[in-house]
């Protein structure tokens, strides 16, 4: 009878074969070696997230190599796909790929990241005691039409704050726009949820929670360009499995020494509480996109939220922006 214990023999055999009792290395020589170009942005959560794919080997499972960039925002992010010196954009906000696609750039959203709004809005100000309170003040965020501009511009929206009343300055990540909160730069700004009690260690209030007040907004996605498509779909399909296996592992109950562990190693010494917090957020909403593919409802809204902010003429057809079999693909291969 067959048993499905190892035993001494098939040990030997596969400590020889150096493959058997590492399941990812296995697997990796399944599928012929891939390199791919990754660019995200520069935001905490990306950084965590990064290190820990390195830490788990999720990329070496699906035999990639990879050479990994961050920037300050989508802007920048999306000009390095378009030019090509990316394949991919991931940890991203992608409501700037719209504009771009409709002034002819060859992108395709592929996938979604981060789905919920992952946004708190904190202000150092005592006059402002909500976000209709932002009229005739100053308020940092990215580059109009990036992911930290957007998600603050449909809050102020929703609470009919008339936007050329406000005056907003391009910090650049989230991360940034905290830092410039804390020393007094600007008047209040979107900071990410793990900021939140750092916010009021530092003095800051929280007036609003992008949660509740948008809570179609989709926080991240990922894209890449038609040529990318055609010419390393494999690879992209590859690279978006790794990545959403670290979604489902991260959104599981037993992540959060490993998150911690990685978040301290992508933000810096002292980040564990954040890294906590930031994982005990994530839970709670269940942050990261275990489907990977992004929903028609979530780029409709975008698209909509653009036109409504003017930073887009109108709503595109779905199959100009969006390619979701990229996704469906790379789902198969976490079966």
């Amino acid at each position: 009878m067959t048993s499905s214990r190892f035993d001494r023999r098939t040990f030997l055999a596969g400590a020889a074969a150096g493959v058997a009792f590492f399941p990812g290395r296995a697997r990796a020589a399944s599928f012929p070696p891939g390199e791919v170009n990754i660019i995200n942005t520069g935001a905490n959560d990306s950084f965590a997230l990064q290190a820990l794919i390195k830490d788990q080997k999720y990329l070496e499972e699906f035999n990639l190599t990879v050479n990994q960039q961050n920037v300050s925002d989508g802007i920048k992010l999306t000009a390095a796909i378009v030019t090509n010196s990316a394949d991919i954009g991931i940890l991203t906000g992608f409501s700037q790929v719209f504009p771009a696609i409709e002034n002819g750039a060859p992108l395709k959203i592929i996938g979604g990241a981060m789905q919920q709004p992952d946004f708190v809005v904190a202000t150092g100000n005592p006059d402002v005691k909500s976000l209709k309170d932002l009229e005739g003040k100053t308020v940092g965020t990215g580059a109009v039409g990036a992911l930290v501009y957007a998600a603050m511009a449909a809050m102020l929206k929703k609470h009919n704050v008339d936007l050329n009343k406000v005056t907003f300055v391009n910090i650049g990540s989230s991360s940034d726009v905290f830092k410039a909160i804390v020393a007094k730069k600007v008047d209040a700004g979107p900071v990410q949820h793990d900021f939140a009690k750092l916010a009021i260690q530092s003095n800051l209030r929280l007036i609003a929670d992008a949660l509740k007040e948008i809570p179609q907004f989709a926080n991240q996605g990922t894209f890449t360009s038609d040529r990318a498509i055609a010419q390393k779909r494999d690879v992209l399909v590859r690279t978006l499995a790794a990545y959403g296996r670290s979604y489902r592992f991260v959104n599981s109950a037993g992540s959060e020494a490993a998150y911690v562990k990685a978040y301290v190693e992508g933000v810096g010494p002292g980040a564990e509480e954040a890294g906590r917090d930031r994982w005990t957020w994530i839970q709670s909403v269940q942050g990261y996109d275990n489907a990977i593919a992004m929903t028609a409802a979530r780029i409709n809204y975008m698209q909509q939220l653009n036109v409504a902010l003017g930073v887009q003429k109108a709503v595109l057809p779905l199959e100009q922006v969006a390619d979701m079999s990229l996704a469906r693909d790379a789902v198969k291969l976490l079966r």
